[in-house]
């Protein structure tokens, strides 16, 4: 999916314009209660302004006004940090709006026939063709045939995928192109409930909800906010005794400048913004929860076929038993696996040609297939000449040649174990009820994997490989692959109670997968990672969908999670740490002429009470807009531990936070002070 990742573009920062304004409805501002009480504050100070046209008790008009205006900037800034996040989802979700389009259907009826229908027409069940060239109308599962898709309209990835029925890879997604082939698919969604149409309303943001660390948040700004209220309500008592003048229009500035404004404007532009992030790494997540928690993840489960290797195991080397020779071997391999339609008997015919064999590319006339069973482990061919070739599991061969009274060879007994013990599958072949050799069948492991784990282990996240493999298989291929740990001979159950156990000693999981028989422990998982190429069931039970089926993508989640995070805790104290400056900057300035000992407090040296409030309420409103592309991209992300992360944002942040207002209120200061 092909998106802008400029922050303001023109378009989009006028949509956000638009909806600052609109943002103003006390209805929606009360879901921000900080805002909300700077915005009754403007309120109040806009009946001030008026009031002092006609009676300056409460200073004068153009004073006043101008601290109105600086308070209402103040409310428009935090709307349009809120706005210009929702606006670039929005605009992605238009942009994905396109690919829905009013596609034809070639439905088959009940008698078997084809007709036209709208898209919008079908029904969970129905069945329809897609021919090469047809845009697939809407979400499915293919039931016959395999096709060579173009994703692009969703993952933006110009490579096409194959899809085939009766596996793990049998998904197809409305609004994707058959590029080979033909295929009949069975309607997985009712029409408005296509993967597609989640998608357009999840980037809205229509079903977004504040995650547990933001309603937390919101409380304790709200608290903030509170004891602010109460200290300023008190000040003034205080200046009366003192017989010190104190006017409206400086009690709101001190008010809006001591609560937590900054955060408080950003706090759901951040939200946001970590859920943008995610679909722009290709990632569609289900709630901003689910980005949040990614960033807390202790324990990673992936499922070894397809996820950590390439998916189905192919055959990589023939080895013949002494007195067989090779192109014996590999013409008998051959044969048997002529009528293999498994991925694993297509690779042996790969693997001939590959090595310069004489393969037939069809079957001798009249020849019988042995079809595979799970009683004989056997598959192969006898042949109108006799021959009667067998291809299977080495315990079952080895009883066909052991009961014909043939001796099994000790070379391939060694071979059998040698590739068991480096983690491949051994296929043993006989012709005749006698060995002729092994067949080599491995796990390809994808490229680069092995550094990504040790990127998630400096993260602090376990990484563990499930997979239904024989102990001594999973060993070599998690080791190979560099994973923490392994599950080996697992049923669908024992992920499940895996994660169970695991979330029972109070970590938080994560779980990739993308077959019906992960959706258990996708759904038992904190955050269940699904790939798109998997089953509507994985897809349906996982909290995020990974359109580019990278099994590795959870390095990109976790990222974004963490930086979710940490961008919320450094503007956070950053917000409360300019706090103090501001501090500094205000209360010294309305009591320094009745308490002159607060001007020790004094120590930015303001000009005047009046020149001081105008600054921090300035320095208040603008620094808003300022962070809104840090709230925006987020603070960037190292994995460097928690303890030195937390060290190095308090530093930066923290200082930083009270460090800038000095400077920028005293740098106002002086600009105000040219003109007063």
């Amino acid at each position: 999916m092909k998106t802008n990742n400029k922050l303001f573009e023109p378009a989009l920062v006028q949509t956000a314009l638009k909806q600052s304004l609109v943002k103003l409805d006390p209805r929606i501002m009360i879901k921000n209660p900080v805002m909300f009480t700077v915005e009754i504050g403007t309120l109040i100070m806009a009946y001030v302004t008026i009031y002092s046209i006609s009676n300056e008790g409460q200073g004068s008009f153009l004073y006043n006004f101008f601290i109105f205006l600086i308070l209402l900037l103040t409310v428009l800034f935090a709307n349009f940090a809120e706005a210009i996040a929702e606006a670039r989802g929005k605009a992605q979700a238009n942009s994905l709006r396109r690919t829905r389009e009013e596609t034809p259907a070639k439905l088959v009826l009940e008698n078997g026939e084809t007709a036209i229908r709208s898209s919008n027409l079908l029904k969970k069940g129905d069945v329809f063709i897609c021919e090469a060239g047809d845009t697939i109308p809407t979400d499915g599962e293919i039931i016959v045939g395999i096709a060579t898709i173009d994703e692009s309209a969703i993952t933006g990835e110009s490579a096409p995928v194959i899809r085939e029925s009766g596996g793990d890879k049998s998904s197809v997604t409305g609004g994707t192109k058959v590029l080979s082939d033909q295929i009949k698919v069975r309607v997985t969604t009712e029409p408005g409930e296509s993967f597609l149409d989640k998608m357009i309303a999840l980037v809205e943001g229509a079903s977004r909800q504040k995650t547990p660390n933001e309603i937390a948040l919101t409380i304790l700004l709200a608290s903030f906010t509170l004891v602010f209220i109460i200290v300023c309500v008190t000040l003034k008592p205080f200046a009366d005794y003192a017989n010190t003048p104190i006017t409206i229009a400086a009690l709101l500035s001190l008010f809006v400048c001591l609560i937590p404004t900054t955060i408080g404007g950003l706090l759901s532009a951040i939200g946001i913004a970590g859920m943008d992030r995610a679909l722009r790494a290709n990632v569609i997540t289900k709630s901003g929860k689910a980005v949040e928690t990614a960033g807390d993840i202790d324990v990673l489960l992936l499922d070894k076929t397809g996820t950590i290797t390439i998916g189905n195991r192919k055959a990589t080397s023939f080895y013949p038993t002494n007195g067989v020779t090779i192109g014996r071997f590999a013409d008998a391999c051959v044969l048997s696996s002529l009528a293999d339609e498994t991925p694993e008997g297509k690779s042996i015919i790969e693997l001939a040609k590959g090595e310069g064999h004489i393969v037939l590319e069809t079957a001798p006339n009249r020849a019988e297939f042995i079809k595979f069973t799970a009683e004989t482990r056997s598959s192969g061919i006898n042949t109108t000449d006799g021959r009667r070739i067998r291809k299977g599991a080495y315990d079952s061969i080895r009883n066909i040649v052991l009961e014909a009274g043939n001796d099994f060879p000790m070379d391939i007994e060694d071979q059998v174990k040698a590739i068991s013990t480096n983690g491949g599958t051994p296929l043993v072949v006989c012709e005749n009820e006698k060995a002729l050799g092994v067949i080599e069948l491995q796990d390809i492991i994808k490229p680069g994997i092995s550094e990504r784990f040790e990127r998630l282990r400096k993260m602090g996240v376990k990484t563990v490989m499930v997979t239904g493999d024989n102990p001594l298989t999973a060993k070599y291929i998690a080791q190979k692959a560099g994973v923490d740990d392994f599950i080996a001979e697992a049923k669908p159950e024992d992920k499940m109670n895996y994660i169970k156990e695991e979330q029972a000693l109070g970590k938080l999981v994560a779980m990739m997968g993308d077959g019906t028989n992960d959706a258990p422990a996708l759904a038992q998982a904190d955050v269940g990672v699904a790939m798109n190429s998997g089953t509507q069931a994985a897809k349906e039970a996982g909290n995020m969908v990974d359109l580019d089926n990278d099994p590795t993508k959870l390095i990109e989640i976790v990222e974004i999670g963490k930086q979710l995070l940490i961008t919320r805790g450094t503007l956070t104290t950053f917000s409360i740490a300019n706090d103090v400056a501001k501090y500094f900057a205000i209360v010294p300035a309305l009591f320094i002429a009745s308490i002159p000992a607060l001007q020790t407090l004094n120590i930015m040296g303001l000009n005047s009470p009046e020149s001081a409030i105008m600054s921090a309420v300035i320095f208040n409103a603008i620094i808003i807009p300022i962070l809104i592309p840090l709230a925006l991209k987020g603070v960037a992300y190292k994995p460097i531990g928690a303890t030195a992360l937390l060290r190095r944002n308090l530093f930066i942040y923290g200082i930083g936070g009270v460090v800038a207002p000095f400077i920028g209120i005293k740098l106002i200061d002086l600009f105000i002070g040219l003109f007063v």
